[in-house]
C-alpha cells in the first residue's frame, strides 16, 4: 500500500510519539548506526519520522559507552544510548544471517531513508552499498556518515573524536599555549555528532528533491572532518587567503601577535567576556568600559577610545600591544570584584556580551530553560526498577527536549529509549503482513519523472529566501540552503555592519570589510542587497521582499521584527503559507529572551566551555563561538521540516530556535550525567573515558605551518587492544604490550611521559603514516597550512576558489557533504556590500527607474 504524502504510517513506539500533524509523520528511517551516527536518526525521531534502529544481537555498542545511570554498567543504563535513542524501535538483526539480511532489506525497501555509519567498503561486503540500495529502492535517501567520507586517500583510516578533531583545524587553536592543543566536547565526543547532525539536515534536502521535482532517492556522503572543520571560524581559509595562521590561548585566539582574551576569572568562576572591536562589536565595548569607569577602575582616556577602529590601530601600530595589555588587565581587576551572576544581570541591563561559564549543574537549574518547558521527564521505570535505580528517580529521568519550536508542528515529546531488540516481533509481523507493505512515500505526481532536467536540477532550486541573518550561526545555515540552489537575498545595512566583515580572515591581512574571508565563506551564493533599515521607507521594500519569500530568516534581539510591524503576526496574516525563523542565543521567550551576543556567549552558558581544559588550569573552552558552528545544522534541518510540512499542507509556520536549546544535545550524556548520577563533568585535557592512552604529543619542528617547535603535535587514540598492542610495538616497548585498558588508565601519566619521549624529534607526517600503517588512530593536528594541502581535504575539493566582486576570485569551503545526484554548487563568494541592490530591485522586484530613484532621494540605498 502506497500512503499519500503526509500521511501516518506508524506511531513512534517506546513512549515516543508521533501523529499526522508532525513535520515527518508519515516517513520512515532505517537507523543502522551506532554511536557515531545515531543523532542523525535521533533529530528525525524528534521530528516524527518513524525510526527504526537496526541492532546486533549483542546491541549497538553505543550501549557499551560510560557512564551509566546509577553507576551501574548495563546495556539499558548507557548515557550515551539513551541520550541519541528515545523515540526509536529497536529491532535485533544478526548481518551476518543471509534470512535477517533479507529482512533488512525488505524493511529498506520499504524506508525513505537509511542513516548508516558503517566504515567505507563494509556495506558492499554486506551487499548493502549504495548502488545496491539504489536497485532495491530508488526513491531511498541513502545517508553515510564517516570520519573522512566514503572516499579518499584517508577513507579507512583508523580513527578517533581526538584524532577527526586534530584534522579539522579546530583543535590546533583550542587550548593553552604552553600545552597541548585541546579537543572541544572535553571527554565528549563532538566530531561525529556534528557530521551526523549535519546529515539530518542533507537528508531533508535530498527528501525535498524527491518529493517536489524527482521522485528519486539519491546517496548523501557525510564528513566528519568537514563537518568538523567548521569549528574554527573559518580559520581553515588563512593559508589559502595569504592571512596570518591563527594560534591558540585559551579562551581566545592569537591573530598577528595579538592575544585576544574572550574569558575572564570573576569572583566565582569565569565568564565568557566579547571585549571585541570594529563596528559590530564597538557599541557594546563602549558600554563595557564606560561601567568599568563607573565603578573607578579606569580613566576617561581608557574609556573613551576609539573602539570601532581599535582593532586596525592595534595591526597597524597606533596602539601599541602594550596598552592592550594593560587595559586586559584592568579588566582582570574589574571581573575580579563580579559574581557570575553581577554579570549575567549587567549583560541584561547594561548591553555588554557577557555570559557566565556554566557547569552542567547550572545548565540543568537554568531558569531560562525552565521557563521554556526545555527540558522533558522520562518514565525509565518498566527498565529500571526502583530499588536498582541507585542515585536516580526512574520514573523521571530528564533529558534535553525540542531542539526548536514549531508553531504548527511541535516536535514530538519522545519516551525512554528502546530496550534491546524490544520491537523485533513487532516490526517482523508488520514485514510479513501483506496488508501493512510499505512503499516510500513518494507523491504520484513525481513517482514518473522522465526529464533528465529536472531529475538533476539543484534541489532548492525556485525556493526563495530572505535572509535578515547576521554574524556566523544564521548565515552558516543559509549558506547550506544556496549551496543546493535556494536563491537567497540578504539584506544587510551599512549603519550595523556584519561584525564578521570585521574579523579575520582577511586578504593579505588588509582589514577590508569587502575583503573579509570568514563573510564571504558563510554568504557565498546570496545576493546582497544593502538598505537603511533605521527609515521607514525601507521597510514597504521588506514588505515587497516578503510577498516574493518563501522563506524569511532572521537573527535579530527578540522583538525587533516586530518593532517594524513585521513580528510572525503581522507576516503571517499578510502571508500565511510562509516559513519563517527566528534564531537568537536563547530563544524569543524567557527572563534571558533579550541576552545579545555571539556564540561564545551561548556556549559558555550552555557548559560547552567548562569541560575543555586542564584539571589543575581555569577552562580554556573550545575555539570562540561553538555554538555558532554547531547549531546551523539544526537549523537547515527545521527549515527544510517546515517547508517540507508547507509542501504537504501548503501552510507556513514559525520556528523559534534557541542556539542554547540545539546546541545541548551534543552536551546530552553528559547533561544525563548530572541529572541520574548528580555529578558535573570536569576537565581532564585529552583524556577519554574508554579509550587510553590518548593524548597530544609533540613532534619534531618544520612542516607547513614552520619552524616553531612547540606547536607540532600529533594525536593519538589506542581505541582498543590491539591499538596499545601495535603502539606500544612501534615504541620498542615490547614490555607494557600486555597492559590492559584499566591498567592504561591508571598509568596514564607514566605512559603519556613514554609516548612524549618517543614522538620529540619525530617528524610528524611519517609519524603519521607509520601508526597508520599499524593501525593506530592517529593525525597530526593541521592548522590552516597543513589543512589546506591535506591530501583528504584535496580529494574531496572541500577548499574551492570562487568569482569575488572585489578581490577578483577568492576562496571557500565547499559543501560539507555531497549529493551523489544533485551535489552543490559554490561559484561565486559573498556579496561586497550592496553588490546586487540594483539586480534585485529591478529584476526581482520589478522597480522601474522612477521608484529606484525614490529610493536613492530617500538615501535607503547603501
Amino acid at each position: 500500500m502506497s500512503e499519500a504524502p503526509g500521511e501516518q504510517i506508524h506511531t513512534a513506539s517506546a513512549g515516543g510519539t508521533s501523529d499526522g500533524g508532525s513535520v515527518l509523520g508519515g516517513y520512515r528511517a532505517i537507523d543502522l548506526t551506532d554511536e557515531r551516527g545515531h543523532l542523525a536518526g535521533a533529530i528525525w525521531a524528534q521530528m516524527g519520522a518513524d525510526v527504526i534502529a537496526i541492532e546486533p544481537p549483542e546491541g549497538s555498542s553505543a550501549r557499551r559507552l560510560g557512564p551509566f545511570a546509577g553507576d551501574v554498567p548495563d546495556q539499558e543504563r548507557s548515557l550515551h544510548h539513551w541520550s541519541y535513542n528515545r523515540g526509536k524501535r529497536s529491532v535485533v538483526l544478526d548481518l551476518g544471517n543471509a534470512a535477517d539480511i533479507e529482512r533488512l532489506k525488505a524493511l529498506i525497501a520499504g524506508a525513505d531513508v537509511v542513516f548508516e555509519s558503517f566504515d567505507p567498503g563494509e556495506a558492499e561486503a554486506l551487499g548493502l552499498g549504495r548502488d545496491a540500495l539504489a536497485e532495491l529502492n530508488p526513491a531511498l535517501i541513502h545517508v553515510s556518515i564517516t570520519p573522512f567520507g566514503s572516499d579518499g586517500p584517508k577513507a579507512n583510516w583508523a580513527v578517533s573524536d581526538l584524532a577527526l578533531q586534530a584534522s579539522a583545524v579546530n583543535m590546533a587553536i583550542t587550548g593553552d599555549k604552553d600545552r597541548s592543543p585541546l579537543r572541544a566536547g572535553g571527554t565528549l565526543p563532538q566530531a561525529m555528532h556534528n557530521a551526523a547532525s549535519e546529515g539530518a539536515g542533507a537528508a531533508l534536502i535530498a527528501l525535498w528533491d524527491r518529493q517536489t521535482r524527482s521522485g528519486l532517492g539519491q546517496h548523501v556522503d557525510m564528513s566528519a572532518q568537514q563537518s568538523m572543520s567548521q569549528a574554527c571560524m573559518s580559520s581553515t581559509l588563512n593559508t589559502s587567503l595569504n592571512a596570518s595562521v591563527t594560534k591558540r590561548i585559551a579562551g581566545g585566539a592569537s591573530l598577528q601577535g595579538i592575544d585576544i582574551q574572550l574569558m575572564w576569572p570573576c569572583a566565582d568562576g569565569h565568564a565568557s567576556v566579547t571585549f571585541l572591536f570594529g563596528p559590530g562589536f564597538s557599541a557594546f565595548t563602549r558600554n563595557l568600559m564606560a561601567w568599568v569607569h563607573e565603578e573607578g577602575f579606569c580613566d576617561e582616556a581608557t574609556r573613551d577610545k576609539d573602539w570601532a577602529e581599535y582593532a586596525m590601530m592595534l595591526l597597524d601600530g597606533r596602539e601599541p600591544v602594550s596598552e592592550y595589555e594593560r587595559i586586559k588587565g584592568i579588566l582582570t581587576d574589574f571581573f575580579a570584584t563580579k559574581t557570575k551572576a553581577d554579570l549575567l544581570d549587567a549583560a541584561m541591563t547594561r548591553r555588554v556580551l557577557i555570559t557566565p561559564v556554566w557547569s552542567t549543574g547550572e545548565v540543568c537549574d537554568s531558569e531560562q530553560l525552565a521557563f521554556r518547558q526545555y527540558w522533558e521527564d522520562v518514565d525509565h521505570s518498566d527498565v529500571v526498577s526502583d530499588a536498582a535505580a541507585g542515585s536516580f528517580d526512574p520514573a523521571a529521568v530528564r533529558y534535553p527536549g525540542a531542539f526548536a519550536k514549531f508553531s504548527e508542528t511541535p516536535l514530538a515529546s519522545l519516551g525512554r529509549p528502546p530496550r534491546l531488540g524490544e520491537h523485533t516481533d513487532e516490526v517482523l509481523a508488520e514485514l510479513d503482513a501483506a496488508s501493512a507493505a510499505r512503499t516510500p512515500t513518494v507523491p504520484v505526481s513525481v513517482r514518473d519523472v522522465a526529464d533528465a532536467a529536472s531529475i538533476t536540477a539543484p534541489p532548492l532550486e525556485g525556493v526563495k529566501i530572505l535572509d535578515f541573518m547576521w554574524a556566523m550561526a544564521g548565515p552558516a545555515a543559509s549558506r547550506v540552503l544556496a549551496d543546493y540552489g535556494a536563491d537567497i537575498i540578504r539584506v544587510e545595512s551599512a549603519n550595523k555592519l556584519d561584525a564578521v566583515r570585521s574579523i579575520q580572515p582577511f586578504h593579505n591581512d588588509v582589514g577590508d570589510p569587502d575583503g573579509a574571508g570568514l563573510f564571504s565563506n558563510l554568504n557565498a551564493g546570496k545576493r546582497g542587497l544593502a538598505l537603511d533599515m533605521s527609515k521607514p521607507e525601507a521597510l514597504e521594500v521588506i514588505w515587497d521582499l516578503i510577498d516574493w519569500a518563501d522563506v524569511i530568516l532572521e537573527s535579530f534581539s527578540p522583538k525587533a521584527m516586530a518593532g517594524w510591524g513585521m513580528g510572525w503576526e503581522q507576516v503571517h496574516q499578510r502571508r500565511p503559507d510562509v516559513v519563517m525563523a527566528s534564531s537568537c542565543l536563547m530563544g524569543q521567550t524567557g527572563p534571558l529572551a533579550k541576552l545579545a551576543g555571539f556564540g561564545t556567549m551561548a556556549a559558555a552558558i550552555s557548559g560547552f566551555f567548562y569541560p575543555v581544559g586542564w584539571p589543575d588550569r581555569a577552562p580554556a573552552g573550545p575555539f570562540a563561538a561553538y555554538t555558532d558552528y554547531t547549531s546551523p545544522r539544526w537549523l537547515v534541518a527545521a527549515v527544510m521540516g517546515a517547508l517540507e510540512h508547507k509542501r504537504q499542507t501548503g501552510r507556513g509556520q514559525y520556528v523559534d530556535m534557541s542556539q542554547a536549546e540545539a546546541a545541548l544535545h551534543l552536551m546530552a550524556p553528559a547533561l544525563l550525567e548530572r541529572t541520574t548520577n548528580g555529578r558535573i563533568w570536569e576537565s581532564a585535557g585529552n583524556r577519554d573515558f574508554v579509550f587510553a592512552p590518548q593524548g597530544a604529543y609533540q613532534t619534531a619542528a618544520g612542516g607547513p605551518s614552520g619552524d616553531d617547535f612547540d606547536d607540532n603535535w600529533i594525536a593519538i587514540s589506542c581505541v582498543n587492544e590491539g591499538q596499545w598492542a601495535a603502539l606500544a610495538g612501534a615504541m620498542g616497548r615490547s614490555d607494557l604490550a600486555s597492559l590492559n585498558a584499566a591498567e592504561r588508565h591508571a598509568r596514564h601519566d607514566e605512559l603519556d611521559q613514554v609516548i612524549s619521549a618517543w614522538t620529540r624529534g619525530r617528524d610528524g607526517y611519517e609519524l603519521m603514516a607509520e601508526l597508520q600503517a599499524a593501525g593506530v588512530a592517529s593525525h597530526i593536528v593541521q592548522n590552516s597550512p597543513e589543512f589546506t594541502i591535506d591530501p583528504q581535504i584535496v580529494h574531496r575539493q572541500h577548499l574551492v576558489e570562487v568569482g569575488h566582486a572585489k578581490q577578483g576570485t577568492t576562496t571557500v569551503e565547499n559543501s560539507r557533504f555531497v549529493l551523489s545526484r544533485t551535489p552543490a554548487s559554490v561559484t561565486y563568494g559573498g556579496p561586497t556590500l550592496g553588490e546586487h541592490s540594483f539586480e534585485v530591485l529591478t529584476e526581482t522586484l520589478a522597480y522601474d527607474g522612477d521608484r529606484i530613484a525614490e529610493l536613492a532621494v530617500a538615501e535607503l540605498l547603501e
